[in-house]
């Protein structure tokens, strides 16, 4: 038995604040159509880097959304851990896949997708104990986070797992009529309690969660995710307190409104954040903008400062692939804006990048370093 989608328990203002985010989520669609493919292209690479950084937070695994994206750009000097290297690529290939899925044709969900999705996850960490890939073949725990000696969930008995993934794969691919962002709240929720596979079940279910929204088409995969949403630490919390409010056990046959409510939270305000992101990010380039031409620097260095303004740094060969230049070429160019001052080096050879010198242009970090406030749609 499988959790029952609390639908005609939801409220006129849970309505509401579905109609709300399918409408920003629609204005969204027309604001990146109409934003310069230079900084849609960045904001595809952030996003899907900061899903990864924060999806593996929640498990343990820290790395800065910045070094994920270096690790995806195949950067090897970048400064983390073996384990934190491996997680980070591990799930961002997996994330990379789900990305081609999300417009796939004849596409149905399956055992067999579900289990290479794991195996993409977690097959490096494949052993007889925890096999990647499989239905797990003994019981799993989720500890308390204070209190390892203490189980806050138990899930459901191995021998029922096989049962339970059945109907789960057959209610994945009904179509219920279900508002789909409710649905694939209740698809994340179905399978982090079903806990069918040995590690990585809290990854695996958001990422579900992901491709199911991006398969409605509205917008990308990268714009889809609330996983950087869900790996803020208060929102982490709130994240567990949900779960553990679902009880100790595999109990089912329950009201889980909060669990939508929750949901329908951040969706509401990740789409806040990544149209607020968008707006920046074009300020920003027009102030770049502005100052090569005030300056006589040649427009494609507008790039690097970008990414300086936005994430903080750039390395060499990021600026290179992104203006397609050559490497003499890109080195020349960091190299006439250190000497200007606008950008200043940090490290050497291989490792280097480079950081916002004494001259780098204000009003650009100004525009970045400038907060947003998002709203609780329940509260306002």
């Amino acid at each position: 038995m499988l959790y029952p989608t609390p639908t005609p328990a939801l409220g006129s203002t849970d309505d509401q604040v579905l109609r709300e985010i399918d409408d920003m989520r629609e204005a969204l669609r027309h604001q990146l159509q109409a934003t310069p493919s230079r900084w849609t292209d960045g904001l595809r690479k952030f996003l899907t880097a900061d899903a990864v950084a924060a999806s593996n937070s929640i498990e343990g695994f820290k790395v800065a959304t910045i070094d994920v994206e270096d690790l995806m750009d195949g950067e090897r000097d970048v400064e983390v851990s073996d384990d934190n290297r491996e997680e980070t690529l591990a799930y961002q290939r997996m994330m990379t896949y789900l990305q081609t899925l999300h417009d796939a044709e004849d596409f149905r969900y399956g055992k067999g997708l579900l289990n290479a999705l794991h195996w993409m996850l977690q097959g490096h960490r494949h052993t007889a104990r925890k096999p990647a890939g499989q239905w797990r073949r003994g019981p799993v725990y989720v500890t308390d986070a204070r209190d390892p000696s203490i189980a806050a969930y138990t899930a459901p008995d191995a021998e029922v797992v096989p049962a339970l993934m059945t109907e789960l794969i057959d209610w994945l691919n009904a179509d219920s009529g279900t508002h789909l962002l409710v649905r694939a709240a209740m698809a994340h929720l179905h399978l982090v309690s079903v806990h069918p596979w040995a590690d990585g079940n809290g990854r695996m279910s958001r990422s579900l969660q992901t491709l199911m929204i991006a398969r409605e088409g509205v917008l990308a995969p990268e714009f889809s995710s609330i996983e950087a949403w869900l790996g803020r630490p208060g929102n982490t919390w709130e994240y567990y307190r949900e779960l553990a409010d679902r009880g100790p056990t595999y109990l089912p046959d329950q009201d889980v409104s909060s669990w939508i409510r929750f949901n329908l939270t951040a969706y509401h305000q990740q789409a806040q954040t990544v149209a607020g992101r968008l707006d920046r990010s074009g300020r920003v380039g027009g102030a770049l903008a502005a100052f090569t031409e005030s300056t006589g620097l040649d427009e494609r260095v507008v790039t690097a400062l970008h990414d300086v303004a936005m994430a903080g740094r750039v390395r060499r060969s990021r600026y290179e692939h992104a203006e397609g230049l050559s490497l003499q070429q890109a080195q020349r160019d960091l190299r006439d804006l250190t000497t200007a001052g606008i950008l200043e080096p940090v490290g050497r050879t291989r490792a280097r990048y480079y950081t916002a010198g004494p001259r780098f242009p204000q009003p650009a970090l100004d525009i970045a370093r400038t907060p947003m406030t998002l709203r609780n749609p329940y509260t306002t």
